[in-house]
Protein backbone atom coordinates (compact mmCIF):
# COMPACT_ATOMS: atom_id res chain seq x y z
CA UNK A 1 0.00 0.00 0.00
CA UNK A 2 0.99 3.60 -0.49
CA UNK A 3 0.28 5.54 2.72
CA UNK A 4 0.59 9.30 3.17
CA UNK A 5 1.40 10.26 6.76
CA UNK A 6 0.61 13.82 7.89
CA UNK A 7 2.60 15.34 10.77
CA UNK A 8 3.26 18.88 11.86
CA UNK A 9 3.92 19.20 15.60
CA UNK A 10 6.40 17.88 18.16
CA UNK A 11 4.10 15.22 19.72
CA UNK A 12 3.31 13.86 16.28
CA UNK A 13 6.98 13.42 15.42
CA UNK A 14 7.42 11.30 18.56
CA UNK A 15 4.38 9.14 17.77
CA UNK A 16 5.30 8.88 14.10
CA UNK A 17 8.74 7.35 14.77
CA UNK A 18 7.68 3.86 15.98
CA UNK A 19 4.83 3.64 13.47
CA UNK A 20 6.98 4.64 10.48
CA UNK A 21 9.61 2.14 11.57
CA UNK A 22 7.24 -0.83 11.25
CA UNK A 23 5.10 0.64 8.46
CA UNK A 24 8.01 0.89 6.03
CA UNK A 25 8.81 -2.79 6.45
CA UNK A 26 5.77 -3.68 4.35
CA UNK A 27 4.38 -0.49 2.80
CA UNK A 28 5.41 2.66 0.96
CA UNK A 29 5.12 5.72 3.19
CA UNK A 30 5.05 9.30 1.93
CA UNK A 31 5.75 11.65 4.83
CA UNK A 32 4.21 15.13 4.74
CA UNK A 33 5.33 17.77 7.27
CA UNK A 34 2.91 20.71 7.35
CA UNK A 35 5.41 22.99 9.08
CA UNK A 36 3.04 23.73 11.97
CA UNK A 37 6.06 23.48 14.27
CA UNK A 38 8.89 25.00 12.30
CA UNK A 39 11.40 26.04 14.99
CA UNK A 40 14.49 23.81 14.63
CA UNK A 41 14.33 22.85 18.32
CA UNK A 42 10.74 21.69 17.89
CA UNK A 43 11.02 20.07 14.47
CA UNK A 44 14.33 19.25 12.75
CA UNK A 45 16.05 17.81 15.81
CA UNK A 46 13.24 15.29 16.33
CA UNK A 47 13.66 13.84 12.84
CA UNK A 48 17.39 13.44 13.47
CA UNK A 49 17.17 12.03 17.00
CA UNK A 50 14.32 9.62 16.37
CA UNK A 51 15.65 8.48 12.98
CA UNK A 52 12.47 9.57 11.23
CA UNK A 53 12.96 9.68 7.44
CA UNK A 54 13.19 13.18 6.00
CA UNK A 55 9.76 14.45 4.91
CA UNK A 56 8.93 13.91 1.27
CA UNK A 57 7.00 17.19 1.43
CA UNK A 58 7.52 20.12 3.80
CA UNK A 59 4.62 22.49 3.28
CA UNK A 60 6.12 25.31 5.38
CA UNK A 61 2.74 26.55 6.60
CA UNK A 62 4.03 27.98 9.88
CA UNK A 63 1.89 29.68 12.50
CA UNK A 64 -1.19 31.86 12.14
CA UNK A 65 -4.83 32.14 13.21
CA UNK A 66 -6.66 28.80 13.53
CA UNK A 67 -8.82 29.17 10.43
CA UNK A 68 -6.07 30.56 8.23
CA UNK A 69 -3.56 27.93 9.26
CA UNK A 70 -5.99 25.03 8.83
CA UNK A 71 -7.22 26.37 5.49
CA UNK A 72 -3.72 26.73 4.07
CA UNK A 73 -2.86 23.21 5.21
CA UNK A 74 -6.05 21.83 3.69
CA UNK A 75 -5.28 23.38 0.31
CA UNK A 76 -1.64 22.24 0.24
CA UNK A 77 -2.35 18.71 1.49
CA UNK A 78 -5.05 18.30 -1.16
CA UNK A 79 -2.47 19.07 -3.86
CA UNK A 80 -0.12 16.42 -2.45
CA UNK A 81 -2.87 13.81 -2.23
CA UNK A 82 -4.06 14.42 -5.78
CA UNK A 83 -0.48 13.98 -6.97
CA UNK A 84 0.38 10.89 -4.88
CA UNK A 85 -3.00 9.10 -5.04
CA UNK A 86 -2.36 7.08 -1.84
CA UNK A 87 -4.38 4.10 -0.61
CA UNK A 88 -4.66 5.62 2.85
CA UNK A 89 -3.88 8.78 4.83
CA UNK A 90 -2.54 8.43 8.37
CA UNK A 91 -3.01 11.28 10.87
CA UNK A 92 -1.98 11.67 14.50
CA UNK A 93 -3.54 13.32 17.53
CA UNK A 94 -5.52 16.55 17.55
CA UNK A 95 -3.64 19.42 15.92
CA UNK A 96 -4.69 21.58 12.98
CA UNK A 97 -2.41 19.38 10.85
CA UNK A 98 -4.50 16.37 11.90
CA UNK A 99 -7.78 18.03 11.01
CA UNK A 100 -6.54 19.35 7.67
CA UNK A 101 -5.10 15.98 6.69
CA UNK A 102 -8.27 14.12 7.61
CA UNK A 103 -10.57 16.56 5.81
CA UNK A 104 -8.46 16.66 2.66
CA UNK A 105 -8.40 12.87 2.46
CA UNK A 106 -12.09 12.42 3.26
CA UNK A 107 -13.13 14.92 0.57
CA UNK A 108 -11.05 12.99 -1.95
CA UNK A 109 -12.57 9.68 -0.76
CA UNK A 110 -9.24 8.37 0.52
CA UNK A 111 -9.51 6.18 3.66
CA UNK A 112 -8.32 7.91 6.83
CA UNK A 113 -6.58 6.20 9.76
CA UNK A 114 -6.48 8.19 13.02
CA UNK A 115 -3.82 7.38 15.58
CA UNK A 116 -4.94 8.42 19.09
CA UNK A 117 -8.64 8.30 18.28
CA UNK A 118 -11.44 8.63 20.81
CA UNK A 119 -9.86 11.08 23.24
CA UNK A 120 -12.25 13.58 24.79
CA UNK A 121 -11.77 16.38 27.32
CA UNK A 122 -15.48 17.32 26.91
CA UNK A 123 -14.42 20.95 26.65
CA UNK A 124 -15.34 22.30 23.23
CA UNK A 125 -13.70 25.64 23.97
CA UNK A 126 -10.43 23.83 23.22
CA UNK A 127 -9.56 23.85 19.50
CA UNK A 128 -8.00 20.42 19.97
CA UNK A 129 -11.34 18.96 21.08
CA UNK A 130 -13.03 20.10 17.87
CA UNK A 131 -10.15 18.69 15.85
CA UNK A 132 -10.44 15.30 17.60
CA UNK A 133 -14.18 15.00 17.16
CA UNK A 134 -14.23 15.96 13.48
CA UNK A 135 -11.25 13.75 12.66
CA UNK A 136 -12.80 10.74 14.38
CA UNK A 137 -16.06 11.16 12.54
CA UNK A 138 -14.44 11.17 9.09
CA UNK A 139 -11.95 8.36 9.83
CA UNK A 140 -12.21 4.80 8.56
CA UNK A 141 -9.72 3.28 11.00
CA UNK A 142 -9.68 4.57 14.56
CA UNK A 143 -6.70 3.45 16.64
CA UNK A 144 -7.60 3.96 20.30
CA UNK A 145 -4.92 4.12 23.01
CA UNK A 146 -7.27 3.11 25.85
CA UNK A 147 -10.60 1.46 26.56
CA UNK A 148 -11.90 4.86 27.66
CA UNK A 149 -11.28 6.12 24.12
CA UNK A 150 -13.20 3.16 22.67
CA UNK A 151 -16.10 3.90 25.04
CA UNK A 152 -16.10 7.59 24.09
CA UNK A 153 -16.49 6.70 20.42
CA UNK A 154 -19.24 4.20 21.15
CA UNK A 155 -21.14 6.91 23.05
CA UNK A 156 -21.03 8.99 19.85
CA UNK A 157 -22.22 6.08 17.73
CA UNK A 158 -18.81 5.33 16.24
CA UNK A 159 -18.07 1.59 16.39
CA UNK A 160 -17.02 0.60 12.86
CA UNK A 161 -13.28 0.51 12.28
CA UNK A 162 -12.49 1.06 15.98
CA UNK A 163 -9.46 -0.82 17.33
CA UNK A 164 -7.93 -0.83 20.82
CA UNK A 165 -4.20 -0.81 20.10
CA UNK A 166 -2.57 0.84 23.08
CA UNK A 167 -0.58 4.04 22.86
CA UNK A 168 2.38 4.52 20.51
CA UNK A 169 3.88 6.89 23.08
CA UNK A 170 4.62 3.79 25.17
CA UNK A 171 6.39 2.29 22.15
CA UNK A 172 8.47 5.45 21.84
CA UNK A 173 9.34 5.62 25.53
CA UNK A 174 10.37 1.96 25.76
CA UNK A 175 12.49 2.23 22.63
CA UNK A 176 14.20 5.50 23.61
CA UNK A 177 14.40 5.49 27.41
CA UNK A 178 17.76 3.76 27.73
CA UNK A 179 19.12 5.50 24.64
CA UNK A 180 18.33 8.80 26.36
CA UNK A 181 19.99 7.63 29.58
CA UNK A 182 23.18 6.83 27.72
CA UNK A 183 23.35 9.67 25.24
CA UNK A 184 21.67 12.72 26.81
CA UNK A 185 23.97 15.28 28.42
CA UNK A 186 21.15 17.47 29.75
CA UNK A 187 21.56 16.57 33.43
CA UNK A 188 25.23 17.49 33.34
CA UNK A 189 24.61 20.60 31.27
CA UNK A 190 22.12 21.87 33.87
CA UNK A 191 24.18 20.75 36.88
CA UNK A 192 21.60 18.17 37.94
CA UNK A 193 23.71 14.99 37.94
CA UNK A 194 23.70 14.92 41.74
CA UNK A 195 20.12 16.17 42.04
CA UNK A 196 18.11 13.26 40.67
CA UNK A 197 14.57 13.51 42.03
CA UNK A 198 15.33 16.96 43.41
CA UNK A 199 14.09 19.25 40.65
CA UNK A 200 10.80 20.01 38.90
CA UNK A 201 10.12 20.16 35.16
CA UNK A 202 7.55 22.61 33.78
CA UNK A 203 6.06 23.25 30.35
CA UNK A 204 3.49 25.93 29.48
CA UNK A 205 2.35 26.46 25.92
CA UNK A 206 -1.46 26.20 25.74
CA UNK A 207 -3.18 29.32 24.44
CA UNK A 208 -5.58 29.41 27.41
CA UNK A 209 -2.52 30.05 29.59
CA UNK A 210 -0.09 31.93 27.36
CA UNK A 211 -2.68 34.27 25.84
CA UNK A 212 -4.03 35.29 29.25
CA UNK A 213 -1.80 37.68 31.17
CA UNK A 214 -3.67 36.84 34.38
CA UNK A 215 -3.21 33.09 33.95
CA UNK A 216 0.43 33.26 32.92
CA UNK A 217 1.29 35.59 35.79
CA UNK A 218 -0.52 33.33 38.27
CA UNK A 219 1.42 30.30 37.03
CA UNK A 220 4.78 32.09 37.19
CA UNK A 221 4.03 33.34 40.71
CA UNK A 222 3.17 29.79 41.78
CA UNK A 223 6.42 28.55 40.27
CA UNK A 224 8.17 31.19 42.32
CA UNK A 225 7.23 29.56 45.61
CA UNK A 226 7.59 25.96 44.48
CA UNK A 227 10.94 24.60 45.47
CA UNK A 228 12.36 27.90 46.69
CA UNK A 229 12.13 30.52 49.42
CA UNK A 230 10.60 33.17 47.17
CA UNK A 231 7.55 34.42 49.02
CA UNK A 232 6.76 31.21 50.90
CA UNK A 233 5.27 32.25 54.25
CA UNK A 234 6.08 28.98 55.97
CA UNK A 235 9.64 28.63 54.79
CA UNK A 236 9.30 24.85 54.43
CA UNK A 237 9.95 24.38 50.72
CA UNK A 238 12.69 22.06 49.54
CA UNK A 239 14.95 24.31 47.49
CA UNK A 240 14.41 22.34 44.27
CA UNK A 241 14.73 24.33 41.02
CA UNK A 242 12.13 24.34 38.25
CA UNK A 243 13.56 23.47 34.83
CA UNK A 244 11.35 25.30 32.33
CA UNK A 245 11.90 24.50 28.61
CA UNK A 246 9.87 27.35 27.14
CA UNK A 247 7.86 27.33 23.94
CA UNK A 248 8.65 30.32 21.66
CA UNK A 249 5.08 31.58 22.07
CA UNK A 250 5.45 31.43 25.85
CA UNK A 251 8.63 33.52 25.73
CA UNK A 252 6.87 36.04 23.49
CA UNK A 253 3.98 36.36 25.95
CA UNK A 254 6.23 36.58 29.00
CA UNK A 255 8.01 39.53 27.39
CA UNK A 256 4.76 41.12 26.21
CA UNK A 257 3.33 41.01 29.76
CA UNK A 258 6.62 42.30 31.30
CA UNK A 259 7.08 39.04 33.20
CA UNK A 260 10.24 37.80 31.53
CA UNK A 261 12.83 39.92 33.34
CA UNK A 262 11.19 39.33 36.70
CA UNK A 263 10.97 35.54 36.60
CA UNK A 264 11.62 33.95 40.01
CA UNK A 265 15.21 32.92 40.70
CA UNK A 266 14.33 29.25 41.15
CA UNK A 267 13.16 28.97 37.51
CA UNK A 268 15.82 27.71 35.12
CA UNK A 269 14.63 28.77 31.67
CA UNK A 270 15.84 26.79 28.66
CA UNK A 271 14.99 26.59 24.98
CA UNK A 272 12.67 23.75 23.87
CA UNK A 273 14.60 20.53 24.34
CA UNK A 274 15.20 17.63 21.95
CA UNK A 275 13.17 14.53 22.74
CA UNK A 276 15.96 12.47 24.31
CA UNK A 277 17.00 15.34 26.58
CA UNK A 278 13.41 16.00 27.60
CA UNK A 279 12.81 12.31 28.22
CA UNK A 280 15.83 12.00 30.47
CA UNK A 281 15.00 15.23 32.28
CA UNK A 282 11.42 14.10 32.98
CA UNK A 283 12.46 10.60 33.97
CA UNK A 284 14.53 11.87 36.91
CA UNK A 285 12.29 14.77 38.01
CA UNK A 286 10.61 15.04 41.36
CA UNK A 287 7.41 16.28 39.72
CA UNK A 288 6.21 17.67 36.40
CA UNK A 289 3.98 20.74 35.96
CA UNK A 290 2.45 21.09 32.51
CA UNK A 291 -0.49 22.08 30.35
CA UNK A 292 0.54 19.60 27.64
CA UNK A 293 -1.57 16.53 26.99
CA UNK A 294 1.39 14.47 25.84
CA UNK A 295 3.60 15.40 28.78
CA UNK A 296 0.87 14.36 31.23
CA UNK A 297 0.84 10.93 29.66
CA UNK A 298 4.63 10.68 29.49
CA UNK A 299 4.84 11.56 33.19
CA UNK A 300 2.34 8.81 34.01
CA UNK A 301 4.17 6.20 31.95
CA UNK A 302 7.49 7.25 33.54
CA UNK A 303 5.85 7.10 37.01
CA UNK A 304 6.58 10.75 37.78
CA UNK A 305 3.84 12.75 39.60
CA UNK A 306 2.23 15.46 37.50
CA UNK A 307 0.32 18.68 38.20
CA UNK A 308 -1.67 19.74 35.15
CA UNK A 309 -2.22 23.45 34.56
CA UNK A 310 -5.63 22.88 32.97
CA UNK A 311 -9.20 22.47 34.16
CA UNK A 312 -9.67 19.18 32.31
CA UNK A 313 -7.76 16.43 30.56
CA UNK A 314 -8.34 14.01 27.72
CA UNK A 315 -6.06 11.56 29.56
CA UNK A 316 -8.46 10.81 32.41
CA UNK A 317 -6.62 7.58 33.25
CA UNK A 318 -3.67 9.62 34.56
CA UNK A 319 -5.82 10.95 37.38
CA UNK A 320 -6.05 7.52 38.99
CA UNK A 321 -4.08 7.11 42.19
CA UNK A 322 -3.21 10.80 42.33
CA UNK A 323 -0.52 10.54 39.66
CA UNK A 324 -1.99 13.59 37.95
CA UNK A 325 -3.90 16.49 39.52
CA UNK A 326 -5.86 19.17 37.63
CA UNK A 327 -5.36 22.70 38.98
CA UNK A 328 -5.91 25.12 36.10
CA UNK A 329 -3.95 28.36 36.39
CA UNK A 330 -4.98 29.02 40.00
CA UNK A 331 -2.00 30.06 42.16
CA UNK A 332 -3.28 28.43 45.37
CA UNK A 333 -4.34 25.21 43.68
CA UNK A 334 -0.94 24.85 42.02
CA UNK A 335 0.97 25.44 45.24
CA UNK A 336 -1.37 23.25 47.30
CA UNK A 337 -1.14 20.39 44.80
CA UNK A 338 2.65 20.37 45.03
CA UNK A 339 2.59 20.73 48.82
CA UNK A 340 0.04 17.91 49.23
CA UNK A 341 1.74 15.44 46.91
CA UNK A 342 2.27 12.16 48.79
CA UNK A 343 5.83 10.87 49.08
CA UNK A 344 4.74 7.43 47.86
CA UNK A 345 1.97 6.20 45.59
CA UNK A 346 0.59 2.89 44.51
CA UNK A 347 1.93 1.57 41.21
CA UNK A 348 0.01 3.15 38.29
CA UNK A 349 -1.97 0.64 36.19
CA UNK A 350 -0.58 -0.06 32.70
CA UNK A 351 -3.59 1.41 30.91
CA UNK A 352 -1.68 2.60 27.82
CA UNK A 353 -0.52 -0.76 26.55
CA UNK A 354 2.69 -2.77 26.49
CA UNK A 355 4.67 -1.00 23.78
CA UNK A 356 3.34 -2.97 20.81
CA UNK A 357 0.79 -0.42 19.54
CA UNK A 358 2.60 0.17 16.23
CA UNK A 359 2.64 -3.56 15.43
CA UNK A 360 -1.10 -3.81 16.22
CA UNK A 361 -1.83 -0.89 13.91
CA UNK A 362 0.21 -2.47 11.15
CA UNK A 363 -1.77 -5.70 11.50
CA UNK A 364 -5.04 -3.79 11.08
CA UNK A 365 -3.75 -1.80 8.11
CA UNK A 366 -2.67 -5.03 6.44
CA UNK A 367 -6.29 -6.21 6.41
CA UNK A 368 -7.18 -3.23 4.21
CA UNK A 369 -5.35 -4.96 1.36
CA UNK A 370 -7.72 -7.93 1.54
Amino acid sequence: MKIVTIVGARPQFIKCAPVSRVLREEHEEILVHTGQHYDANMSDVFFTELSIPAPDYNLGIGSGPQGEQTGRMLAEIEIVLEKERPDMVLVYGDTNSTLAGALAAAKLHIPVAHVEAGLRSFDRSMPEEINRIVTDHVSDLLFCPTQTAVDNLAAEGVTKGVHLTGDVMVDALIYNKEIAERSSMILGDLGLEDALGKYYVATVHRASNTDSEENLQSIMEAFGVIGGPNGDPDGDWDGCPIIFPAHPRTIKCLKEYDLFDGLPENICLTEPLPYLDMLNLMRHAKMILTDSGGVQKEAYILKVPCVTLRENTEWVETLEGGWNVLVGADFKKIVDAVRAAPAERTEPPSVFGKGDAAEKMLSVIATMNN
